[in-house]
């Protein structure tokens, strides 16, 4: 996989910035920022929760001004004032949450931002011939609202490609892929590269960086405090110039007596219509979660994980009482504050609006979903709210899960995406539940932060909890579970114990493999 960038180093840059700076109010969230990308190399853009990342690359594409500070392309200064700018230069940007309209077609969505008035016709025809000639397959008369997470992803890379950018962003482009989806996608970036293209990669998932990334810059803090080959690191290292100091390595030991162990959480036969055009039916799911037992659930995203949450954390209740049992009782027709109430807790995969009230401090997000469970600790007689206790318990999570934050008791929507995934992971692990349900615990997490919540949910089941973790990021399952399932189409695949799992047995599985093919799979492999 070598890249054209290598014997390069005297090619004129694409694009350069020079001391790029955005200041919030008393937040430096890029200080001084410099930075070259050259024609025809993957560059990698690496950084913990809150370094920076995500607001660079926003004044990289005009969605922020910068406060001070150049930008030039091809050498000449620009400003880029708006995300039309930006296009027009020959910047664009795949994001890492799809803008995609369900109920439209791949064409129509791609016309949306497209400003030369072609007909649906001739867009739909461009597409299907740019998709198969990057092997991005793509029917561009499909509805979206039918279509995985991977063929969307498609829709908004061809939409991309379709404006002939010179330099295309991307925001975590492998959190909702297959293994198999993301080799595809490594062989478009690379034949993208060997045409002269330039593509900024920000991943927290530091393999795939070492492993087409020509060039790495990593921010700290706001600054950017190195630049390497990352083929010439390792992880670790990658890891460390990210937070300043060793990872720690999570430990997973095997689980001892769990064959023996209570069933804390159990699903029986779980079905479900879809509640909307686009959603999933869950069909006769039968899963049961001992006490010590971490058991994964993997799956592309859209395949009923979604669904399954809900219907475990109450969020839409069964008719079947006994559909849904949490430490020997019946729950499936029981609100999510009655499940709480059995010592159940649950995180969600959206942060902003289901995990949190964006609008709202993180104390007063702590007291709304527990003010029955810590009744006494948080509300005193007559139902006021005991205030000193609720923020002290706040803070405490803010520590214990270092979330860092610009006030002390910030509103949710001033946290970066991974900041508050930390504390609302942490507030749930505060209780010290029975049954801890976790839907994408790490997404957009950095690696420091991701390790911590991966160690505290090991050791939450170890201390005697059932711990059930719906995840697309395959490294994840493999360190955290003792056993992983595979939901695919609003079906659940049976437990296969992690020491006869691997990438590719599971990948098929993820990828629709029949059940009796995987089975003649395991026989022989």
């Amino acid at each position: 996989m070598g890249g054209t960038v290598s014997g390069q180093e005297d090619a004129a840059n694409l694009l350069e910035v020079r001391g790029l700076t955005k200041i919030f109010g008393s937040l430096t969230a890029c200080d001084h920022i410099n930075l070259e990308i050259a024609k025809g190399e993957i560059h990698a853009l690496l950084g913990e929760n809150g370094a920076g990342k995500s607001t660079l690359v926003k004044m990289l594409f005009g969605s922020l001004e910068p406060y001070s500070g150049e930008i030039f392309w091809n050498g000449e200064p620009v400003r880029i004032t708006s995300p039309g700018v930006a296009k027009k230069l020959g910047i664009g940007m795949v994001f890492q949450h799809f803008s995609l309209f369900e109920a439209l077609t791949a064409a129509e969505n791609i016309a949306l931002s497209l400003d030369d008035g072609s007909p649906i016709s001739s867009i739909a025809a461009k597409a299907r011939a740019l998709s198969y000639s990057y092997g991005l397959p793509l029917d561009p008369n499909s509805l979206v609202g039918d279509l995985s997470v991977g063929e969307r992803q498609r829709i908004e890379i061809i939409r991309c490609l379709l404006q002939t950018p010179q330099l295309i962003i991307l925001d975590e482009p492998t959190s909702v892929l297959t293994p198999q989806e993301a080799d595809k996608l490594f062989e478009t970036l690379l034949r993208l590269r060997d045409e002269g293209k330039s593509i900024l990669y920000i991943s927290h998932r530091l393999e795939e960086v070492k492993r087409i990334c020509d060039r790495a810059t990593v921010l700290r803090h706001g600054k950017v405090v190195g630049h390497c080959n990352p083929r010439e690191e390792t992880a670790s290292s990658l890891a460390r110039m990210m937070v300043g100091n060793e990872v720690q390595a999570v430990v997973r030991e095997p689980a001892k007596g769990i064959e023996q162990a209570p069933v804390l959480l159990e699903v029986r036969n779980l079905s479900r219509k879809p509640a909307t055009p686009f959603s999933i039916p869950l069909r006769d799911i039968s899963l049961s979660v001992r006490a010590g037992e971490v058991i994964g659930i993997a799956g592309v995203a859209g395949n009923g994980q979604g669904e399954f949450f809900e219907s475990i954390s109450g969020e839409v209740r069964q008719h079947e009482r006994g559909s849904v049992r949490i430490r020997g009782k019946d729950a499936g027709d029981l609100s999510i504050t009655g499940r709480r109430l059995l010592g159940a807790a649950f995180v969600p995969e959206e942060r902003l609006g289901h995990g949190t009230a964006s609008n709202m401090k993180l104390s007063e997000n702590l007291l709304l979903t527990r003010h029955a469970t810590d009744g006494k600790a948080f509300v005193g007689s007559g139902g006021s709210v005991k205030a000193g206790a609720v923020y002290a318990a706040a803070q405490r999570i803010i520590k214990e899960m270092d979330v860092r934050k610009s006030a002390p008791d910030p509103e949710a929507s001033a946290l970066s995406g991974g900041n508050l995934q930390k504390f609302i992971v942490g507030r749930e692990l505060d209780r010290n539940p029975a049954v801890m349900v976790v839907n994408q615990p790490t997404w957009g997490v950095d690696a420091g932060a991701a390790a911590h919540i991966r160690q505290a949910l090991i050791e939450l089941a170890r201390r005697g909890s059932a711990v059930l973790i719906i995840s697309q990021d395959l490294d994840e399952l493999f360190e955290v579970s003792d056993s992983i399932a595979v939901m695919h189409n609003g079906t659940l695949s049976q437990p296969m114990p992690i020491a006869e799992a691997s990438f590719e047995k599971i990948g098929l599985l993820m990828g629709g493999a029949e059940t009796g093919h995987q089975e003649q799979t395991l026989e022989t492999a």
